[in-house]
C-alpha cells in the first residue's frame, strides 16, 4: 500500500501519506476549469482547491482517528484519498485478543461476537466522518457570511477556484454526501460492510463490499462519459480507494492466519559468542542472512546484525560477537502468527526474531523473510481467490 503512496509527515504519531489520485485531481481541476474559462483558468487557484479537499478529507480522517483511539484502536498509518482515506490500525483490545486466541483453537469459536462488535465499531466511526465535514461546512458558511461581502454561497459552479470561501463551503457538503454511497471504502461503504460481518468474516465481508463498491465506480465511471466528467473522477477515486483496502485486508488475513511454521528459516547460521569480529564477517559473507543468532552450546544468548559487525570492526576493530551482540531479544514458538511477530519486531525494533520449541532453537524469522512472506502469500491467495471465483 505503501509504495503507492508519497510520505508528508506524521501527526499524532501518526504517518500520513498522499495518494496520487491528488495529483491526477489538481490535472482535472485544471484541465476542466481551463475548458470553461479559457484564458481565465488559475493553476495556483486550482491548487490551493485541492489543497482545501485535502484539508477537509485530513480533518475528517482526524476526527475518525480520535475516535478509534477512544475505542482501543491504534492508528498506524493513514493514506489521503481525495474522498476519503485509508488508516492502518493495530488493534489492543484485551477481548478481541481473547477471541483470535480462541479462533487458534477453534476457526468458528467467538466469531459472531467478533463480527457484531466490530460492525457496531464501524458504524460508529463512519458516521464520524459526514458528521465531521457537515459541522465544517455549517462554519464555514457562518465564517463566510459574517466576513465576506456576497460570498456567493448558492452560485453555480459550486466547486471553483475562483471562490475559494465558498468551495470550503461545498467541498464539505459533497464529501459528506458522498460518503454515505455504499461503496467501500468511503462511510456508507463501512456500514453496509458492518451489516455483512454479522453472519461472514472480516475477509469475506471486506471482499463483498468491495465488489459492490467496484460496481459503484463503474456505473460513476460510465456516466461521466455521457453527461458530467466529475463523476468519472470519483468513479476513479473511489475504485482506487477499494483497492487499497482490499490489499490491506488481505494482508492482514495473511498476519492472522498463517503461522511462523510456515515461513521460518530452518537452514540458517549462527554465531557464537566467543567468534572473533572477523571470523562472524567470514560466516555473513557466504551466508544471505543479514541478522544472526548467538548460541552458546544450545542456550541461544543474543542476536547481532551484519551491520552491527560492520560498524564495530570500522569503528573499534576486530572483537569478539558478545561485546556486540543484542543481548534483549524477543523469541516465538512456531504456532504464533505472522501478525504476534510483526508487532514483536517492531517493539523492539528488531530485524530478527528466533523461533524456539522446548528451549531450543529450530528456525529464525527475519524482517526481511517476513516481508517477503507476507508479500507472496497475499498474491498466492488472491490468485486462488480470483481462480475461484471465475
Amino acid at each position: 500500500m505503501r509504495s503507492w503512496s508519497i510520505p508528508i509527515g506524521r501527526l499524532f504519531e501518526v504517518e500520513v501519506r498522499i495518494h496520487p489520485t491528488f495529483l491526477l485531481l489538481f490535472l482535472f481541476v485544471f484541465a476542466t476549469d481551463y475548458r470553461a474559462h479559457q484564458s481565465l483558468a488559475n493553476g495556483p487557484r486550482d491548487l490551493a482547491l485541492v489543497g482545501i479537499i485535502l484539508a477537509c478529507v485530513a480533518a475528517r480522517e482526524c476526527a475518525q482517528m480520535l475516535v478509534a483511539r477512544r475505542a482501543g484502536m491504534i492508528p498506524k498509518a493513514v493514506i489521503l484519498l481525495p474522498l476519503c482515506g485509508v488508516t492502518l490500525f493495530e488493534e489492543k483490545r484485551v477481548e478481541e485478543k481473547r477471541l483470535e486466541e480462541g479462533r487458534l483453537e477453534n476457526p468458528r469459536a467467538g466469531k459472531p461476537a467478533l463480527g457484531g462488535a466490530l460492525g457496531m465499531r464501524d458504524i460508529r466511526l463512519a458516521l464520524v466522518g459526514p458528521l465531521t465535514n457537515l459541522v465544517l461546512a455549517f462554519l464555514a458558511a457562518g465564517c463566510a457570511l459574517a466576513f465576506i461581502d456576497h460570498p456567493d454561497l448558492w452560485t453555480r459552479p459550486w466547486l471553483q477556484g475562483a471562490n475559494l470561501p465558498r468551495s470550503l463551503v461545498w467541498a464539505n457538503l459533497y464529501l459528506a454526501a458522498l460518503n454515505l454511497l455504499p461503496a467501500y471504502p468511503l462511510d456508507g461503504g463501512r456500514i453496509l460492510r458492518a451489516f455483512f460481518l454479522s453472519s461472514l468474516d472480516m475477509p469475506v465481508a471486506t471482499r463483498r463490499a468491495v465488489s459492490i463498491s467496484n460496481a459503484i465506480a463503474m456505473v460513476f465511471m460510465i456516466a461521466g462519459l455521457f453527461s458530467d466528467t466529475w463523476l468519472t473522477m470519483v468513479g476513479v477515486i473511489v475504485f482506487s480507494a477499494a483497492q487499497l483496502e482490499e490489499r490491506a485486508i488481505v494482508f492482514q488475513s495473511v498476519l492472522d492466519n498463517v503461522r511462523l511454521e510456515e515461513i521460518m528459516l530452518t537452514d540458517f547460521a549462527t554465531l557464537s559468542p566467543a567468534d572473533t569480529l572477523e571470523g562472524a564477517l567470514e560466516k555473513a559473507v557466504h551466508s544471505l542472512q543479514d541478522d544472526f543468532p548467538v548460541v552458546r552450546g544450545s542456550d541461544m544468548v543474543g542476536v547481532v546484525s551484519k551491520q552491527r559487525i560492520l560498524e564495530a570492526l570500522r569503528l573499534e576493530g576486530n572483537g569478539y560477537v558478545q561485546a556486540v551482540m543484542n543481548k534483549i531479544f524477543e523469541v516465538s514458538v512456531r504456532q504464533e502468527s505472522l501478525g504476534t511477530a510483526f508487532r514483536k519486531l517492531n517493539s523492539r525494533n528488531s530485524s530478527i526474531i528466533p523461533v524456539v520449541e522446548d528451549e531450543r532453537l529450530i528456525g529464525i524469522v527475519t524482517l526481511q523473510n517476513l516481508m517477503h512472506s507476507m508479500t507472496l502469500l497475499a498474491e498466492s491467495r488472491k490468485l486462488r481467490r480470483d481462480e475461484a471465483e471465475s
